[in-house]
């Protein structure tokens, strides 16, 4: 069963980068309850047009997660449309003008959530995408309150050619004039960016070998029209908002502090993801101390790693995910 969403009034949160977010709401759910003498505690921050309901089919009596045994809590990132939003705003011109809310200010807020339910260490951050960005810099501004992390298909921070990928997307919806009149469901700017999105996502062995008929499409095209399909549900705004809070994430910003994670450290990149590289994924495993690097093979590129998705790569994430927990004690 899903648990209620709930929420946390922060008020005017402080920005990295100036200004605050005014009325700040962080959004959240939670499976089991935070344990008076100090019992694991799993923090999954969502991922890129997640939520804090995505990591539902990771989490289950019997399973590497199990709520019976652990506290989860999974957060929303601010601009997903479950925590402050654009498309919370009335106004068109507020929307469009919607702050830079940084990867660190989603950790800073997420920290005050934790105080707030009482939690002072975590026994794993484990994210998938942007959420693995996120378990990286929980582990490098917080390295005396995480026991371990699993960053899955993501890595510190946006490396050059992932920037260059979300330029392009920026660049679809900026292209369609109803986004920048504030319009929330621009059909050809949404569009456009559902099928570029779809063009980076999976690997090229995934297109050649037809891989689409397992995930039950009759054609290329059907998959590509759902994308398309799929993305005309979200608000332009919102998608636009975590967007730039991802592009901003710089690994070389982050990278001073690397040395002081304290954290065990299992990183899973694809090693056919396109955006989210191996080779960038063993350069941040250097740079931390007894890190380890478990690649997810796969031909299914970056979705690999999406959580409870695929059986035979979510069976090596939950070996992961027990792996560490184990080492935690």
């Amino acid at each position: 069963m899903l648990p209620p969403l709930q929420h946390l009034h922060l008020g005017d949160l402080p920005l990295s980068g100036g200004g605050v977010l005014p009325d700040a709401v962080l959004a959240y759910r939670v499976w089991g309850r935070p344990a008076p003498d100090g019992g694991k505690v799993i923090l999954i921050p969502s991922h890129y047009t997640g939520t804090s309901a995505s990591p539902a089919g990771m989490i289950g009596p019997g399973r590497a997660l199990d709520p019976e045994r652990l506290c989860i809590i999974a957060t929303d990132m601010f601009g997903n449309g479950n925590a402050t939003s654009p498309s919370h705003l009335a106004d068109r011109a507020a929307r469009l003008a919607f702050p830079l809310v940084s990867i660190g200010d989603n950790v800073a807020a997420q920290a005050r959530l934790l105080a707030h339910l009482g939690v002072e260490r975590l026994a794993l951050v484990y994210g998938w995408s942007m959420g693995a960005i996120q378990a990286w810099h929980w582990a490098a501004h917080h390295p005396g309150r995480v026991d371990a992390i699993l960053p899955v298909c993501g890595s510190t921070g946006a490396w050059p050619l992932n920037r260059v990928f979300l330029g392009g997307l920026r660049a679809t919806l900026r292209a369609d004039p109803a986004f920048l009149r504030g319009d929330p469901r621009p059909e050809a700017g949404l569009r456009a960016f559902g099928r570029v999105y779809a063009g980076w996502v999976y690997s090229s062995a995934f297109w050649r070998d037809e891989l689409w008929r397992g995930l039950g499409f009759a054609s290329a095209e059907s998959l590509l029209a759902w994308w398309e399909d799929d993305h005309l549900g979200w608000d332009a705004h919102d998608l636009a908002a975590v967007l730039e809070t991802w592009a901003a994430a710089d690994p070389q910003a982050l990278a001073p502090l690397l040395p002081r994670i304290t954290a065990r450290a299992i990183a899973m990149p694809c090693d056919t993801d396109r955006y989210f590289t191996l080779e960038e994924n063993a350069l941040d495993r250097a740079a931390v101390p007894g890190a380890e690097l478990r690649p997810l093979r796969s031909d299914l590129g970056h979705v690999a790693g999406a959580p409870g998705r695929h059986a035979a790569e979510t069976a090596e994430i939950e070996r992961a995910l027990r792996d560490l927990l184990e080492a935690a004690g």
